[in-house]
């Protein structure tokens, strides 16, 4: 006997009973029935020894839909699509794949535990007035759990937090990730669908892993910063020289770990309070990007004043042109800022990455790169041999030369970034083979060592030259000089 046929039996006999105790009321007194329908509650207890539980798609008096709804839509998805005859499709993920779900009125049994229960789909459907006098449609829809009531502590403890949890989870995989900038206080978005994975990323094996496990263990650590009392944030300071793969790398991180991606332009935020208002606007699972952070704003509150205004002598001028700087300039100030990922602000929302990158890490104020605050610090430098390595794989597709050698070599001695190597390795067209590439890359590494050279006896020659002329300075300086004398020491 199938749950549905069992079920139909004991409503059918539920029903008759209602309908006996129905008839009974009428021609009994009410004392008499009162006191019978204590007896008949628990023979309906007896009979019917199940618990239902209904969660509704809508709740509250806003009428928002409910996360413990989405959750079990979800979790049920899989089994929908191995059980359920009748299954409703959806575009899902990158509008490349469909999610299929229960239909309506159907019914799917899972197993947790040893314990067998039972979930099934509803809609209540209501006809409204509107203001055109045309009646409107309205649908609301529910999951319905049943179960057998020896195991209620099992299953409103841990199942159903195993079942959130789960379809939590199962939303995050699935969701279509979204790249969010701001205008002033408020975040516009586009869909993220950058390719880069640490797979591809040039950089040192060994280090490439050491970032890998950090970050998939900070995703994991929710209880363990709950246990210490921390929030649940990370801060990484990714620095080096311009194309060397700091913003490459942030999309990588993002891949990784599947989270949003907000990169915040300070320059556009008026003061702190919008700051505090877009901090809030942010959801867990987000990496919070500042690029260029030393030049994003003048974070040391210094009022650097400019050697016009120090020699303008009308005061309404210099006043006009003061008040115009002041309405242009963002007023975020470094506590702000401060505040914004390590105070009291930087709690909201959880399971956050907070990544500031730079060309000029030696321009930073300490106190915003400090250990707590950005805990993570990565160098991304000029391109070596490993780094060549993955970049020739992924370019050309091989992963040997003997041209090789000669590029290691090369590479020890020249400063050049992956960005500049991966424009040399490029294909250009079909006809052309790995090594005319690889040649290629040898002619700039060869072109850049002799402007390093070049560059490097220039500034030897400036040296030079500045110290014979502060040696000419000091000597035609002296007192004994000045005076047109010599002085004899004895």
């Amino acid at each position: 006997m199938t749950p549905g046929d069992m079920f139909a039996q004991i409503g059918s006999i539920v029903a008759s009973i209602m309908f006996v105790w129905a008839m009974f009321k009428q021609f009994f007194p009410h004392q008499l029935s009162h006191q019978i329908e204590k007896y008949y509650q628990r023979l309906v207890t007896l009979i019917y020894p199940y618990i239902q539980i209904t969660f509704h798609e809508f709740t509250g008096e806003r009428l928002m839909r409910s996360e413990a709804y989405s959750a079990i839509e979800n979790y049920l998805s899989s089994k929908a699509s191995t059980q359920a005859k009748r299954l409703k499709a959806d575009i899902g993920k990158n509008n490349q794949s469909l999610v299929l779900s229960m239909d309506d009125h159907e019914e799917v049994a899972d197993e947790f535990n040893g314990i067998k229960l039972w979930w099934a789909s509803g809609k209540h459907t209501s006809k409204s007035q509107s203001l055109s006098y045309h009646p409107m449609t309205d649908e609301k829809r529910y999951y319905k759990l049943t179960f057998h009531k020896s195991n209620r502590d099992m299953i409103l403890g841990t199942y159903l937090n195993f079942v959130l949890k789960e379809g939590k989870a199962i939303k995050v995989k699935n969701r279509q990730r979204k790249l969010y900038t701001n205008s002033g206080s408020y975040w516009s978005h586009v869909v993220f669908e950058h390719p880069a994975s640490f797979q591809t990323l040039a950089m040192d094996q060994d280090k490439k892993k050491m970032i890998i496990d950090d970050l998939v263990t900070f995703s994991n650590a929710g209880e363990f910063y709950g246990r210490i009392g921390r929030a649940w944030k990370r801060g990484y300071l990714l620095y080096g020289p311009p194309g060397s793969g700091k913003s490459t790398m942030i999309a990588a991180m993002a891949n990784l770990l599947g989270y949003d991606l907000y990169d915040l332009e300070l320059t556009a935020v008026k003061d702190n309070t919008e700051l505090r208002k877009l901090l809030i606007e942010t959801s867990s699972k987000s990496i919070i990007v500042i690029e260029d952070i030393d030049c994003s704003l003048d974070l040391t509150g210094q009022r650097r004043k400019k050697k016009e205004e120090e020699e303008e002598k009308d005061p309404k001028e210099k006043q006009s042109r003061m008040q115009e700087r002041d309405a242009r300039n963002s007023q975020v100030t470094l506590s702000g800022l401060l505040n914004f990922i390590d105070g009291l602000w930087s709690a909201c929302g959880g399971e956050r990455l907070i990544v500031f990158t730079t060309n000029y890490v030696e321009k930073l104020d300490p106190a915003l790169v400090r250990k707590g605050r950005m805990d993570k610090h990565i160098e991304l430098s000029y391109c070596g041999f490993a780094a060549f390595k993955v970049l020739a794989k992924n370019y050309l597709n091989i992963e040997s030369h003997y041209l090789f050698g000669t590029i290691c070599e090369m590479l020890k001695k020249t400063k050049i970034t992956p960005a500049e190597v991966a424009e040399h390795l490029m294909p250009k067209t079909a006809s052309r083979d790995a090594e005319f590439y690889l040649k290629s890359l040898i002619q700039a590494l060869e072109l850049a060592q002799e402007e390093a050279r070049v560059k490097s006896e220039e500034d030897a020659r400036k040296i030079e030259a500045s110290s014979e002329q502060d040696s000419h300075w000091t000597e035609s300086d002296s007192p004994a000089k000045a005076n047109g004398k010599s002085e004899n020491y004895t």
